[in-house]
């Protein structure tokens, strides 16, 4: 079973993932990388407007194979739509 990494950045912060998970697949690692980014952006509110929220993927050999990212924008009204 292959082996993925999911190195983070909140905008602010890095995390490099040097454990890594077993999954069965690169569609699973996808769903992983698509789990994170909402948990990210719940634990790291934007100081500002404007967030981008990465998770990005690498393989058992260091190389990148997917990057996914957030982006939250806040605005404040009133609004006319």
């Amino acid at each position: 079973m292959p082996r993925f990494f999911f190195d983070t950045f909140d905008g602010d912060f890095s995390s490099r993932d040097d454990v890594g998970q077993d999954l069965p697949d690169m569609e699973a690692a996808r769903h992983e990388a698509q789990i994170a980014l909402p948990h990210m952006a719940h634990d790291a509110l934007p100081n500002g407007n404007y967030r981008t929220f990465v998770v990005n993927v690498r393989d058992e050999s260091g190389k990148s194979v997917l990057r996914a990212a957030l982006s939250l924008v806040m605005s404040e009204g009133p609004f006319d739509d």
